[in-house]
């Protein structure tokens, strides 16, 4: 893949380096950073550029933050070049030492009169502090200011996920989208690749998981909730679908791990699979037909818990899926899955005699176990939405919470791992204005306040359960938003405001400061196109009137 594409047009400027006189005069104005850093120490003076840059490395995590650095400056006629040593002022010193006050992820970044250095434990700290320094360049970018940054992340996983099950966006926009939340700091893409609606993820072993699995015949128009079903006048008699070949996948997790994110592909069971179904009708409990749905909601057919077969097609989905990604987790879903099936399917009732279980949510405490002793003995974990809390938790699986707080609380007071991510603060497909010319959107209302001022880990814990809150996560359905621009609308700023929660240090989150760095930061959203929604522009702009 051309690394033309790997940072940001406000990267050109980038550096650095290439320094030349200090100026003498009081600590100079720092540009608003998102998120917010642990420690900022500004200087009395910019770092001016002009001439060629050196760009120091020599480890292999060192040369690939370097090359990003020196492909963008090249791509704006400014001549970078990585070297492992230069004596010249115009440098930019990326290197990687361990020192435990940085933490995991963290960085010191420095700009003075010798130059840029980006200190790090690691490489993906590396590549924060490259970010912040993106964030540093003056509106002309012609010079950074001097300035000292100590950073680090508060929790370890930091996650932003895409449904691309109801709707599909190219390939081309998911690095895009991969681009703007590492630029943000997060480092989980959770990447929801099955649904009801269609399979979006090619498996050679099942081919007609993209002959067929792939396309719906058509989508509802409007608010499922106040559409007929039944009524054909409700639906756009378009054929909808497409999948992403195996080669996309992996161009995709590579161009993600540069940028030092992790992608944790979604395979959802037992429920929301009627798009497999629909290709495999011997994988439900009544044998079909089923055909790939044209609505949103959950439906009653899934995979059949009873038949040898269910399991043995999912464990072969699952052997593709780990070749592909090298994620430790593999999210198994685990959520809304109706039992109506079940209860009456003879294949069903005979598992749960066989097995001694007393209804059919233990038998899908029993479907969840099984997949992950698979995946366990693929030497990977999973990660289930908080419904597979019920009938019994599988040993080692994460959980991530989303119908509210509740099933983090319970999971992490038995000590298991937990992700936050609850409907109130995290979904992103809510309505984000109350205005009546906001796009159709599923429903309910999460502002970019409240988004801010969400906390992850629950009061009710004790220091040590807490210990089991990794992070939080946005989510981001996509029954109603149909295109990239959509997308973009809806997780934007709302992000900016994710990210700072699960970044920064919860004493030093202020909204009306976050505010005033968003009113700068939108410049930033600007440059690299992307269609933020502008509500909080409002609150900004008052803001920027009442302190004047």
């Amino acid at each position: 893949m051309q690394k033309l594409k790997l940072i940001y047009p406000l990267m050109a400027i980038l550096l650095l380096a290439a320094c030349s006189k200090k100026e003498e005069h009081a600590a100079v104005t720092i540009p608003g950073i998102i998120p917010k850093p642990v420690s900022l120490t500004p200087g009395n003076g910019h770092l001016h550029w002009d001439g060629s840059v050196a760009i120091i490395a020599k480890s292999a995590d060192e040369k690939n933050v370097g090359e990003l650095l020196a492909t963008f400056l090249k791509a704006k006629n400014i001549d970078a070049s990585i070297a492992e040593f230069s004596e010249d002022k115009n440098q930019i010193a990326l290197y990687t030492a361990e020192d435990t006050t940085l933490h995991n992820e963290g960085y010191k970044l420095t700009i003075d009169e010798k130059g840029v250095s980006i200190q790090a434990n690691n490489g993906a700290g590396l590549f924060y502090g490259a970010q912040t320094l993106l964030q540093l360049l003056t509106e002309n970018s012609k010079e950074v200011p001097f300035v000292t940054i100590t950073d680090y992340p508060r929790f370890a996983y930091r996650g932003l996920h895409l449904d691309v099950g109801r709707h599909m966006f190219p390939p081309e926009f998911i690095k895009k989208y991969i681009d703007l939340l590492a630029h943000h700091k997060f480092n989980r893409f959770h990447w929801h690749l099955t649904e009801d609606q269609g399979w979006r993820i090619e498996i050679k072993k099942y081919p007609k998981l993209q002959e067929i699995g792939a396309y719906r015949k058509e989508t509802v128009i409007g608010h499922a909730r106040t559409a007929d079903r039944n009524d054909k006048k409700n639906y756009d008699g378009k054929r909808y679908g497409g999948f992403y070949t195996q080669e996309e996948v992996k161009e995709i997790v590579k161009y993600a791990a540069d940028r030092y994110v992790t992608i944790i592909p979604e395979i959802e069971l037992p429920g929301h699979a009627l798009a497999a179904l629909s290709a495999y009708p011997s994988l439900g409990c009544t044998g079909g037909p089923y055909e790939a749905a044209t609505t949103w909601g959950v439906f009653d057919d899934v995979f059949c818990a009873g038949k040898e077969e269910t399991f043995q097609f999912l464990e072969g989905v699952l052997d593709e899926v780990v070749e592909l990604f090298p994620s430790q987790y593999i999210h198994i879903g685990g959520d809304e899955c109706p039992k109506t099936r079940w209860e009456k399917c003879p294949h069903c009732k005979k598992r749960m005699k066989e097995e001694k279980l007393k209804d059919t949510h233990e038998l899908q405490s029993y479907f969840i176990q099984r997949i992950e002793k698979y995946l366990n003995s693929k030497n990977r974990q999973i990660i289930g939405w908080d419904e597979i809390l019920e009938g019994g938790l599988a040993p080692n699986a994460t959980v991530m919470s989303w119908r509210g707080e509740e099933g983090g609380i319970a999971a992490a007071k038995q000590n298991h791992d937990v992700i936050m991510t609850p409907g109130n603060w995290c979904y992103f497909d809510h309505y984000q204005d109350t205005s009546k010319t906001e796009p159709l959107a599923i429903g309910n209302y999460t502002p970019v306040s409240e988004v801010y001022s969400y906390e992850p880990v629950p009061p009710q814990l004790t220091t040590q359960e807490a210990k089991h809150i990794l992070g939080a996560q946005a989510n981001v359905w996509t029954e109603y938003i149909p295109t990239s621009d959509h997308v973009e609308y809806m997780v934007y700023p709302r992000a900016c405001a994710m990210a700072e929660v699960v970044w920064s240090p919860k004493e030093s989150r202020d909204y009306n400061d976050f505010l005033t760095r968003m009113n700068i930061h939108f410049k930033r959203l600007d440059e690299w196109k992307v269609n933020y929604a502008k509500h909080i522009r409002k609150e900004t702009d008052s803001l920027n009137v009442s302190k004047n």
